[in-house]
């Protein structure tokens, strides 16, 4: 389970986290009705409040992640507000640390997101589906660490290029890449020499890089190049937080 903190401060009753926990208390006294889905909307305003445009910090099992939120929407539902369901929200954070790990952004789909009540708040979200955004300098340090001669890098194209480090005039290898597990697999597609490019066959082998272990059970789907980042995607099978 993980918690959202934020700077540490005395207890005042008009603060917006005892605030958070007073709406819950009274949605939950509500009967099931308009009244409840208007307690449950004021609730989702306030938690967007606490988080929106902060940095937090994430604790997670296997290490804390640090974030700043940009983006804290959802098409609430009244019918769907009434029992304490949020539908999907959509979360988006930048400048995320985690471990030795930067990221630049992140854009998470949270489903069938729900609170349940208690001291403190806990948001309960299954299954949630992520993307993240590496700068494109991450492909090289992959590489570097799997592979020290090759070197890698991304073009305004985005399309990813393969070399040997050291010696860029050798030419280069365009690669497409698929995810399967946690390792990357990268597949040449062509090789070129200055501006001549010649296409390889569809049979050419995949070149395995392991990737980073990925926060909190992160199963990775799937991986894609655009101009200056490296673009990957995952899912987790649930997903809990404490509002402190």
């Amino acid at each position: 389970m993980g918690a959202i903190m934020t700077s540490p401060r005395r207890f005042d009753p008009f603060r917006p986290v005892e605030l958070l926990t007073s709406l819950w208390s009274t949605a939950a006294m509500v009967p099931v009705n308009s009244g409840a889905a208007t307690a449950y909307r004021t609730l989702f305003m306030t938690v967007r409040r606490l988080v929106l445009g902060r940095r937090l910090t994430v604790r997670l099992g296997d290490g804390d992640v640090r974030l700043t939120v940009t983006r804290f929407d959802s098409r609430l539902d009244v019918h769907g507000l009434s029992v304490g369901q949020l539908n999907d929200v959509t979360v988006t954070a930048e400048d995320i640390d985690w471990r030795t790990t930067h990221f630049d952004q992140a854009t998470v789909i949270l489903h069938n997101v729900h609170m349940k009540p208690g001291a403190p708040v806990v948001l309960v979200a299954a299954p949630v589906d992520v993307t993240l955004d590496l700068p494109a300098p991450a492909l090289d340090d992959l590489l570097r660490a799997a592979a020290p001669r090759l070197a890698g890098r991304i073009g305004e194209d985005g399309v990813a290029r393969l070399g040997w480090a050291g010696y860029p005039r050798l030419g280069h290898v365009e690669v497409e890449a698929r995810i399967d597990g946690s390792t990357l697999w990268l597949t040449a597609r062509r090789v070129g020499i200055g501006s001549t490019r010649w296409r390889l066959p569809g049979r050419t082998p995949a070149y395995p890089v392991s990737l980073p272990e990925m926060a909190h059970g992160l199963q990775l789907t799937a991986v894609t190049f655009a101009p200056g980042v490296v673009q990957i995607s995952g899912r987790l099978p649930e997903w809990r937080t404490e509002l402190l």
